[in-house]
């Protein structure tokens, strides 16, 4: 099982993720990705599950239209892990250059 991550460790890991923030309420860090098109939106997601599933660690998110609203926690270890950050930093580079806000 992951450890959750210290205070420190998840300031300085949000300092490094572009876009992400803490859920208001539970140990979690959410981001909305805004696509030109559906098309691009659900590419994205069908990149980012392959990763995910290499990682065997699963996003909570949901997509409408050109929107993907993602939130990624640890559940075994009931809060935010290194997983997490790593998980987050990939979708990110996943959507570089096609996420329009």
């Amino acid at each position: 099982m992951a450890d959750k991550l210290t205070p420190k460790r998840r300031a300085e890991a949000l300092s490094d993720l572009s876009d992400w923030q803490v859920a208001g309420d539970r140990d979690a860090i959410t981001r909305t990705f805004r696509f030109k098109t559906f098309v691009a939106a659900f590419g994205f997601m069908t990149k980012a599950a392959l990763v995910a599933e290499k990682m065997n660690h699963h996003p909570e998110w949901a997509n409408v239209y050109n929107r993907v609203d993602v939130t990624l926690t640890t559940h075994d270890a009931n809060g935010l892990t290194e997983r997490d950050i790593a998980l987050a930093g990939e979708m990110d580079n996943l959507a570089a250059g096609d996420v329009v806000s």
